[in-house]
């Protein structure tokens, strides 16, 4: 059982973005709408090259009436960098406070509204249902080692791989693990069936070639989930089918695990092979497969 636990994720960041050009800053930027974000609303988003391809995924929330991105712990220096060079003349200020805060998962237990992305005080934080998906529960963001509220609400500590498995089961993309920098597209990885990305909102980075993929039929490979009869095969093990290439491994633990698959190599179904282990491929009801279409 896993809905009356919280999980801490220690690979989490949090870069803080204040002061009064905020939003119109980032909405050039990233691939969502920022002014959708507000005290009761967060989103997920990505940050991509200008040619269009993935450099860094991340959730944006509201919080002491600034912008805070939860992105990936590891690479936040980088994404720090990155958006310190498009700040220009914008009023912003940017600081990292990773120390300073601690994201949460919480799968369930929460008496909180429960549809994505809705947000909401909690303790001396916030806590918002996952934007992506409201069957992967809620992110809370709280003072470093301020535990009292999760408590309060009947929740006791749970293990970073009960969050992993939650995840993979309903292929949820996790930053670079999942999605290769300066290769991977949008599209791909489901940003559109996961409310990753606006086709409304204007020019953004990286969106000509997003748009294209979506609009001419391009997408010629999905992130999904996959059962693991074996051996956990490491990240970046090619998968076959009948010897020939059928997609990638990427992150998996105890069974389950998430891979990028050709969707051509979809079509006859059955099991593939990845290293010494064979995979059954399990699209999320979420998924939605475009029309393929021809040619960039």
């Amino acid at each position: 059982m896993i809905d009356k636990i919280y999980i801490p994720l220690p690979g989490r960041g949090l870069i803080r973005i204040a002061g009064p050009d905020a939003r119109d800053y980032l909405q050039g930027l990233v691939s969502q709408d920022m002014r959708r974000v507000a005290a009761d609303t967060a989103v997920y988003s990505a940050f991509l090259t200008p040619q269009g391809k993935f450099m860094f995924d991340f959730f944006c929330f509201e919080m002491d009436g600034a912008l805070v991105l939860d992105c990936e712990a590891a690479r936040r220096s980088d994404f720090f960098k990155r958006l310190s060079m498009y700040k220009l003349r914008s009023d912003v200020q940017l600081s990292d406070v990773t120390d300073a805060f601690q994201v949460h998962a919480v799968p369930d237990g929460l008496d909180l509204p429960a549809e994505r992305g809705q947000a909401a005080p909690f303790g001396a934080g916030v806590a918002y249902r996952d934007p992506r998906h409201a069957g992967a529960g809620w992110r809370v963001v709280l003072p470093s080692g301020d535990t009292a509220a999760l408590e309060a609400a009947g929740l006791v500590p749970g293990a970073i791989k009960d969050y992993e498995r939650l995840r993979l089961s309903l292929a949820l993309p996790d930053g670079a693990r999942d999605m290769s920098v300066d290769k991977a597209l949008l599209l791909e990885n489901g940003f559109e069936e996961l409310d990753g990305v606006s086709f409304g909102k204007g020019c953004f980075m990286g969106q000509e070639l997003t748009a294209r993929t979506r609009y001419r039929g391009l997408v010629k490979k999905r992130l999904l989930a996959v059962d693991i009869d074996g051996p956990v095969p490491a990240p970046g093990t090619p998968i076959e089918k009948d010897g020939k290439d059928a997609g990638e491994m990427k992150s998996a633990i105890d069974g389950v695990g998430v891979a990028l698959m050709r969707l051509d190599a979809l079509e006859d179904g059955g099991t593939y092979a990845c290293g010494d282990a064979t995979l059954t491929v399990r699209v999320p009801s979420w998924v939605v497969f475009q029309e393929r279409g021809g040619d960039a």
